[in-house]
């Protein structure tokens, strides 16, 4: 991935941001913060320059533990941020980009915090397509006449 600039932001769509990336680095962190501020058993995470980042509506924050910050959306609670209040990098939730699809994990942050290593390699789980669940896919068109995006 040369250098571009990407777009994302929250599910409901009332934060959104611009962000000039270098690379297709991200990475898995494992904490326990990041594990409680996502519900997941990591937080992916793409990281860039706060500058080279532009906000049409900037995210809510909070103050996670006495030397970071995370911002979300206060509408419908997206996680979108962690930094450092004194640096000059941000993170961005990699969930959060419009298409993530570029983006690759190139290491694991808090490792000490790993839940399980059966979490860190899911190839041979059983595979289930969207699409391919009725229930599911009988809400969405009685919702709105078509699978989202």
């Amino acid at each position: 991935m040369s250098e571009q600039v990407m777009t994302g932001g929250c599910q409901c769509g009332r934060v959104r941001y611009s962000v000039r990336v270098e690379n297709d680095e991200a990475y898995l962190c494992h904490c326990r913060m990041c594990q409680r501020a996502t519900g997941g058993f990591a937080a992916a995470f793409k990281n860039v320059l706060q500058a080279d980042l532009e906000w049409t509506h900037p995210p809510d924050e909070y103050a996670s533990s006495p030397i970071a910050m995370r911002g979300y959306c206060k509408d419908c609670g997206t996680p979108l941020t962690f930094r450092y209040p004194d640096s000059p990098k941000i993170d961005l939730t990699v969930g959060s980009f419009d298409d993530p699809s570029g983006l690759r994990p190139i290491s694991h942050f808090a490792a000490d915090a790993i839940l399980h290593e059966s979490w860190l390699d899911t190839r041979d789980l059983p595979m289930h397509r969207v699409d391919e669940y009725q229930p599911l896919v009988d809400r969405w068109i009685k919702a709105i006449g078509n699978l989202p995006d």
